[in-house]
């Protein structure tokens, strides 16, 4: 496997709650704070998704704030090995523990059995201890998939991911953000939309806005369908995202 980082430093971020729209979206109000970890690399913070997330929450009516730990090019197997990572889990009682993989060890047998599983199952542990849910973060695949290890396309690859984090899921019994799948349904609906930048890895603004709608979905169990919230997008192309967003999420429950 070819790991591909992105950027090289450690970035722990807190505090990063997000801004309500301006005209707030009608929804149920005088909802608790909840806390939301993100851990994982470089599909986290570009874009910053955890901010995008926060404020989806705000326009859906929820308070939420989010801390990240990435790290460019990271495995959950880092992070597992890491004090700063085990540090944060500790430091704060989360309501919700986001876990991203890195892009390519989910599709991999021997990567997902040797390395991925068993991170996921040490770092659930540590999240159990502080009463947090875990919720992994299914990725998606690259543009042209990863020839190196057989993957033809996007096709063959995506699919490798979605039962590499399937697995892990029905194991733990945990809860999986498909957005690897929405991201297969956005490029069969909306062609026109661009999800990857150049590299045919790393998302665009599109990209991490249906990830982030995605993520509300799961959390929330509410559709982000009708949210102000466009992360500067054209809100036509915000509300297609939120529709493919609710869709997957949707199929994930009932699969």
């Amino acid at each position: 496997m070819t790991q591909r980082p992105y950027l090289p430093w450690l970035m722990l971020l807190l505090a990063c709650s997000g801004t309500p729209p301006a005209s707030p979206d009608p929804a149920p109000r005088a909802q608790p704070r909840i806390n939301v970890l993100f851990i994982g690399n470089s599909y986290t913070y570009v874009n910053d998704l955890p901010g995008m997330f926060t404020r989806l929450a705000a326009a859906g009516g929820f308070d939420a704030e989010a801390a990240m730990v990435a790290a460019g090019g990271w495995t959950l197997a880092d992070h597992a090995a890491s004090g700063q990572t085990l540090e944060a889990i500790q430091r704060t009682k989360w309501d919700y523990v986001v876990l991203q993989e890195q892009s390519e060890v989910p599709a991999i047998e021997r990567e997902r059995v040797e390395s991925m599983y068993p991170a996921v199952r040490r770092l659930v542990r540590a999240i159990a201890a502080v009463g947090g849910t875990p919720v992994l973060f299914m990725t998606w695949g690259h543009r042209e998939g990863l020839h190196e290890e057989g993957f033809k396309d996007f096709e063959a690859m995506q699919s490798e991911l979605s039962e590499g984090y399937a697995r892990i899921a029905r194991e733990l019994g945990v809860e999986v953000a498909a957005v690897g799948n929405a991201w297969r349904n956005a490029r069969a609906r909306t062609p026109e939309i661009s999800l990857w930048q150049p590299d045919g890895s790393h998302p665009t603004v599109h990209g991490s806005y249906l990830a982030a709608c995605v993520l509300y979905s799961t959390v929330f169990k509410r559709s982000p369908v009708g949210l102000s919230y466009s992360a500067g997008l054209p809100m036509e192309r915000a509300r297609a995202l939120q529709s493919i967003a609710a869709a997957a999420v949707s199929r994930e429950r009932t699969s």
